[in-house]
């Protein structure tokens, strides 16, 4: 009978690793995403995390113009400020 418990308990341990592993790139994209809010506060903040939290990692140049765009756009940036914000947001990884 002992013999039965062993296989529950693997399993058990094998999804808690899983478990584990998910939440800690859980976390890390969090984490991404509050540097990245910058100073939004408010509905902005919450709008702008809850899209963030959303979106798998920028692959390629043209994601990453497009996720940084609408960052400002968010952010109702111009002129100046926009370009610099772009120039910065751009080189992130």
């Amino acid at each position: 009978m002992k013999w039965l418990h062993v296989p529950f308990l693997m399993v058990a341990v094998l999804f808690s690793a899983q478990g584990f592993a998910a939440n800690t790139a859980q976390q890390e994209k969090m984490k991404t995403c509050n540097a990245n809010a910058g100073s939004l506060k408010g509905d902005e903040r919450k709008a702008y995390m809850s899209t963030c939290l959303k979106k798998q990692a920028p692959q390629t140049q043209q994601e990453k113009m497009k996720t940084c765009n609408a960052d400002a756009t968010a952010k109702t940036l111009k002129g100046e400020a926009r370009k610099a914000y772009m120039s910065d947001c751009l080189k992130k990884k």
